[in-house]
């Protein structure tokens, strides 16, 4: 996942909105948002070659989310999956604090990663790229593949876009995924030195990549907004070749019950 727009406690009836775009090359296999079967109370999306997850949320509000951090050739492959991150989270019983400290020691093991743990309570960053855990205080937060709030343009961008959301007394998931659509690229001198070339960073600045001639974009689009009453629901729109090609899961979930989808 390449994008993650959030805010933390920022509405006493909204606690939390999160919107986030996964980019990942168009031939890996992937399963859409759906219960996992290993506990049917957790509801993300699943790789299906390394078994992790880049998004997911469980009954009792617990949520997690990873993105890679863009470094050029310092990130090789190998080394456990980053979505491994998201799925022990999830499948375990940790608090964010304890899971985000206990990972101290395996941290290194991973190629660079941007970590956030939440539950109804607290919110947490982890990044091996910069250490130790931070506990995020209430505010509105944007993430892409450098670190947190690192301001790049389409970071700047969405934050801006999610503010201007918040403002509306009763926002939908439409509003979320009409910001996380935006095609636009920004120019040269706007954009970040991640060791990529050029012309990827031209194509990577879009909040909704396209890039059929590199089998890379955006696969999905996913929008969670927790009501004051620990409601939460979420949407994720999976994308399908051009992005006017998608489909759609939604579930609505109160507190330690079933999802209705």
């Amino acid at each position: 996942m390449c994008l993650i727009l959030f805010a933390h406690q920022c509405r006493t009836d909204l606690p939390l909105v999160v919107l986030a775009n996964r980019d990942e090359f168009l031939y890996r296999p992937t399963a859409a948002a759906a219960p996992w079967i290993e506990n049917p109370a957790v509801i993300g999306g699943r790789d299906l070659v390394a078994g992790g997850s880049w998004f997911g949320i469980d009954h009792d509000g617990r949520w997690a989310a990873v993105t890679n951090v863009r470094e050029g050739e310092r990130s090789p492959p190998g080394g456990p999956s980053r979505g491994w991150l998201v799925r022990d989270f999830l499948l375990g019983a940790w608090s964010p604090a304890d899971f985000a400290r206990q990972l101290a020691d395996q941290a290194p093991a991973y190629a660079g990663f941007n970590l956030l743990l939440g539950d109804d309570r607290e919110l947490w960053y982890v990044s091996n790229r910069q250490s130790p855990p931070v506990p995020l205080a209430p505010g509105l937060y944007g993430l892409s593949n450098g670190r947190l709030d690192t301001p790049w343009p389409k970071v700047e961008a969405g934050k801006a876009g999610l503010a201007a959301l918040l403002a509306t007394p009763f926002p939908a998931p439409e509003q979320g995924f009409r910001l996380l659509a935006d095609r636009d690229t920004f120019a040269d001198q706007e954009l970040p030195v991640t060791g990529v070339p050029l012309a990827w960073e031209r194509i990577l600045s879009a909040t909704f990549i396209v890039a059929p001639e590199q089998a890379y974009g955006t696969r999905s689009s996913t929008v969670l907004l927790r009501s004051g009453g620990r409601q939460q629901l979420l949407v994720e729109r999976s994308f399908a070749g051009p992005c006017c090609c998608w489909s759609q899961r939604r579930y609505l979930i109160a507190a330690g019950r079933p999802a209705v989808s």
